[in-house]
C-alpha cells in the first residue's frame, strides 16, 4: 500500500473503523496506521490475521473488536473499548454496509428494516456514541460513507441507495448540531472502486468499459484514492470542512 500524503496530526489520534478488516475498511485501517494512529475497528468475521499482518508490516497493531453493528449495545460497548484501550475516539469512519441486490418486488419488511438497521442505522448510533467523548475532548472528526450510488439513481438495491440519500442528510444536519462543539461531521461517496468483491461479483469486461466511459478520469479507482481522502478529512488540515459531500468517483457525478 502507497502512501501518498502524511498529516503530522493523525500520528498518536484514536480512530474508531467500522467494518475495518475487509475491503476498503482494510485499507482504511492500514492508511491510519502508516500514519502513526492508534485505530480500533469492529468486524462480524474473525480479522486476527489481518491484525498480525498490520503489526508485522507497520509495527502497530489495530485492535479488532468482534461486532455486528446492527447489534447497537454491542456497537456502543465497542466504542468504550476502544475508548479504554486508545483514550476518547476522536476521528470515527462510519464505513461497513452490505449493498446486496435486491428488485423492488422481494423486498419484504424485514429485508427493509434489515438493510437500513446496516446502512444507516448504525451510523446514526456510532455517530451518538462517541459526541460527548469528542465534546470533552475539544472536538473531533466524523466521516460517514455514502456512495454515489443513489445520485446515479441506479436500480437494484433501492433499499441500499435510500440509505446512502439518508446518510447526507443526516451528516448535515449532525454537523450543524454538533459544530458547536468542534465535531465536523462529512460524508464521503465512493464511486466503483475495484476491490476484490467488486471484481468477483459484478466488474465484467462490458461493464468496466461502460462505467469508465461515464467518468472524466480514464482509470479505475483503487481503494487508496478513498483511503487518502478520508485521510484528509480525519486530520486537521480539513478542519474548516464540515457538513459536506465529498465525492470521490473519477468524475462521473456533479455537486452543487
Amino acid at each position: 500500500m502507497t502512501q501518498t500524503a502524511t498529516f503530522h496530526d493523525l500520528a498518536g489520534k484514536s480512530i474508531f473503523i467500522t467494518g475495518g478488516g475487509s475491503g476498503i475498511g482494510a485499507s482504511l485501517t492500514e492508511g491510519f496506521l502508516q500514519q502513526g494512529a492508534k485505530v480500533a475497528f469492529v468486524q462480524r468475521s474473525d480479522s486476527s490475521a489481518f491484525c498480525d499482518e498490520m503489526e508485522a508490516k507497520h509495527g502497530n497493531r489495530p485492535l479488532f473488536i468482534k461486532c455486528d453493528i446492527t447489534d447497537i449495545a454491542a456497537l456502543d460497548a465497542a466504542i468504550s473499548q476502544a475508548t479504554e484501550a486508545h483514550d476518547t475516539v476522536q476521528v470515527l469512519v462510519n464505513n461497513a454496509a452490505n449493498d446486496h441486490r435486491h428488485s423492488v418486488g422481494e423486498v419484504t419488511e424485514d429485508f427493509w428494516d434489515w438493510s437500513q438497521s446496516i446502512n444507516l442505522k448504525a451510523y446514526f448510533f456510532a455517530c451518538q456514541s462517541v459526541a460527548k467523548g469528542m465534546k470533552d475532548n475539544g472536538g473531533g472528526s466524523i466521516i460517514n460513507f455514502s456512495s454515489i450510488s443513489y445520485m446515479m439513481g441506479n436500480p437494484g438495491y433501492v433499499s441500499y441507495t435510500t440509505a446512502n440519500a439518508g446518510i447526507n442528510g443526516m451528516s448535515r444536519s449532525l454537523a450543524r448540531e454538533l459544530g458547536a462543539d468542534n465535531i465536523r461531521v462529512n460524508a464521503l461517496a465512493p464511486g466503483w472502486v475495484l476491490t476484490e468483491k467488486q471484481l468477483d461479483k459484478w466488474a465484467t469486461p462490458d461493464a468496466l468499459k461502460a462505467h469508465l466511459e461515464r467518468q472524466c478520469l480514464k482509470e479505475h479507482l483503487a481503494p487508496q484514492d478513498i483511503v487518502d481522502a478520508v485521510l484528509f478529512l480525519g486530520s486537521n488540515a480539513s478542519r474548516m470542512i464540515t457538513g459536506q459531500m465529498m465525492v470521490v468517483d473519477g468524475g462521473v457525478v456533479t455537486t452543487g
